[in-house]
């Protein structure tokens, strides 16, 4: 059995051979440079990176192809680089690294200071609103992006093979981008006070994701790979560790909807593909909404957040979402448990999440650079121990 099929086995929700396992198939699914690099080098394997940083802001890497087999990852990612050339404007003066997304966002990096990125200034934070002042935010070129996009998909394709090829996202989701754009304090008295502005940057967003899924579905069909895009990945974090962002009528009013703008276009162009969603936090009472606009596949299944129990969540939705991720807690365990304690959670998860298929094993988000080479093996060599149906 191959990883496409094990994984289009396990999206049916039935069980393969064993449990596939994700590494690097998303920006939300992979592994920070220097955790990596860590690892590679515990048990004497190569640290080649494949490509350069997918996204720096996370500093997550790829890792190089030999690798990525040896380490049995059923996945391979499709998509634009986070930060992209054409609006990269990156500035090195001594340490410090500056680079500025699709949105204008300026992000910042002090090596041998910080662990990753960290937003410094937002386009549209300075404005008195955001009704009437979307002007400010940088027009994208679309024709220089999607030359850049598919010489991307063409480099990238070679490696699919018969791996699960996922379609992954180019920036952030509504709310992230938002939050990042007019500043976080702003954004949410905007939700109060001007919700007609926080609609008009949402579907100046959506426009955006909208024309980025095609250019990805016009290349797929155009190159004949539409068949080896099984998955398309979108995120927007909306829980906390103990509720939701908004109030939960509130996302199902104002972003909820847009969510099901996006899939239902993807799915009408790509019948055979699946949704994922990246959320974390607490997100139980939305799942039904999230459901009933298209989402397939939830990650990365934060089972430490409230309401969030991953009994409770199989038995509730195991009918009808695919749980990828969930395999360890990456706030606790991954990072500051022994290699015994996460061999004992990851089968304790499996034990919960694997019966009658729909999961993919993934840890609950990256792997950060908390995380020791001894608990990063110790995950992997249970998943390989107690992965298999």
């Amino acid at each position: 059995m191959n990883s496409r099929e094990r994984i289009q086995i396990t999206l049916a929700h039935k069980e393969a051979d064993r449990i596939p396992y994700d590494l690097a198939g998303t920006t939300v699914t992979a592994i920070t440079r220097n955790a990596y690099l860590g690892a590679m080098q515990l048990r004497g394997l190569s640290t080649e990176i494949g490509d350069d940083e997918i996204d720096p802001i996370q500093q997550i890497v790829t890792p190089a192809e030999e690798n990525l087999i040896l380490l049995k990852s059923d996945t391979r990612r499709l998509g634009a680089q986070r930060i992209t050339d054409f609006r990269n404007s990156k500035r090195v003066n001594g340490n410090l690294v500056e680079v500025t997304d699709f949105y204008g966002c300026n992000w910042k990096f002090e090596q041998g200071h910080d662990l990753y990125f960290h937003l410094v200034s937002s386009p549209i934070e300075k404005a008195d609103s955001l009704s009437g002042n979307l002007h400010l935010l940088p027009q994208t070129d679309w024709d220089s992006y999607t030359k850049i996009l598919r010489n991307n998909l063409n480099e990238q394709i070679g490696k699919v093979g018969d791996f699960c090829g996922i379609a992954d996202r180019n920036t952030a989701g509504l709310t992230e981008n938002s939050l990042r754009i007019r500043g976080y304090e702003n954004w949410f008295m905007d939700t109060m006070i001007d919700p007609d502005g926080v609609e008009s940057l949402f579907d100046r967003i959506v426009d955006d994701k909208l024309r980025y899924w095609d250019a990805i579905i016009d290349w797929a069909i155009e190159t004949g790979n539409t068949d080896k895009i099984q998955v398309i990945s979108e995120c927007d974090d909306l829980g906390s560790q103990a509720t939701t962002i908004l109030d939960p009528d509130t996302l199902r009013q104002m972003v909820i909807p847009h969510f099901k703008t996006i899939f239902t276009h993807v799915k009408k162009r790509l019948p055979h593909v699946k949704t994922f969603m990246h959320s974390c936090g607490a997100i139980r009472e939305i799942l039904p909404d999230l459901v009933d606009a298209g989402l397939d596949i939830l990650n990365p299944v934060q089972f430490t957040a409230t309401g969030m129990d991953l009994k409770e969540l199989k038995r509730d939705f195991g009918d009808v979402l695919t749980f990828w991720g969930g395999g360890v807690d990456t706030q606790s365990t991954l990072n500051n448990g022994s290699p015994q304690q996460v061999a004992d959670e990851v089968k304790r998860i499996i034990d919960i999440l694997a019966p009658g298929g729909g999961f993919v094993f993934a840890p609950v988000h990256n792997v950060q650079d908390d995380v020791s080479p001894e608990n990063f093996w110790a995950m992997w060599d249970t998943l390989q121990l107690y992965g298999k149906y």
